[in-house]
């Protein structure tokens, strides 16, 4: 994810050059919760950010319905992981406690300035639990706001993926970018 952050500050300076803004909303799913932040954080991206919203996001990793403690627990966890780094670098990076995440959301998950619309769903099967996608710097920030989908439509069984398609979040997202827009939700949106 470091070097995906990389990244994203090229591709960022690349469209206020070419727009001549001076900030940028980002919007961003699952990783694309975390890689951000580590922009926004480490690599100079915060006066860039005026808005930040997620779906499907991860903040303080996920546990894969508790595979990780079982692996842990069977001593498989290590052996795995040697396996898989190698593969996929980013794997390890989304998990509860991993080193990426520690040093991501300490001593806080949230830049100045920066406004976040963090969005989870009770039926994520991901990101578990749930909860684990909220900001916690939420409690004190008020430019950062977690959101649960089932809150603003119960009738909305989106999972991670489905996420991405979802009407409703994308309602919620656009309202958050531009508060002139209807905030009603229509949760008839969700059975679409």
């Amino acid at each position: 994810m470091e070097n995906s952050a990389a990244e994203l500050a090229t591709f960022v300076d690349q469209v206020l050059a070419a727009t001549d803004a001076t900030k940028v909303n980002l919007v961003g799913h699952s990783e694309g919760s975390m890689m951000p932040r580590y922009w926004l954080k480490f690599l100079g991206g915060a006066s860039k950010v005026d808005k930040y919203a997620a779906i499907g996001s991860i903040v303080r990793g996920t546990t894969l319905y508790g595979l990780v403690p079982f692996l842990t627990s069977l001593g498989l966890y290590d052996p795995i992981k040697s396996v898989v780094d190698p593969l996929c670098l980013s794997c390890f990076e989304v998990l509860v406690n991993s080193p990426f995440l520690q040093n991501l959301n300490s001593p806080n998950d949230t830049v100045p300035g920066v406004e976040y619309h963090f969005i989870s769903s009770k039926d994520d099967e991901l990101v578990t639990p749930y909860t684990n996608g909220f900001l916690l710097d939420a409690a004190t920030n008020p430019l950062a706001h977690n959101v649960v989908l089932q809150d603003l439509c119960a009738l909305d069984i989106s999972d991670h993926i489905a996420q991405m398609f979802d009407p409703v979040a994308f309602h919620s997202i656009a309202a958050f970018f531009d508060p002139k827009e209807d905030q009603t939700v229509n949760c008839l949106d969700a059975l679409h």
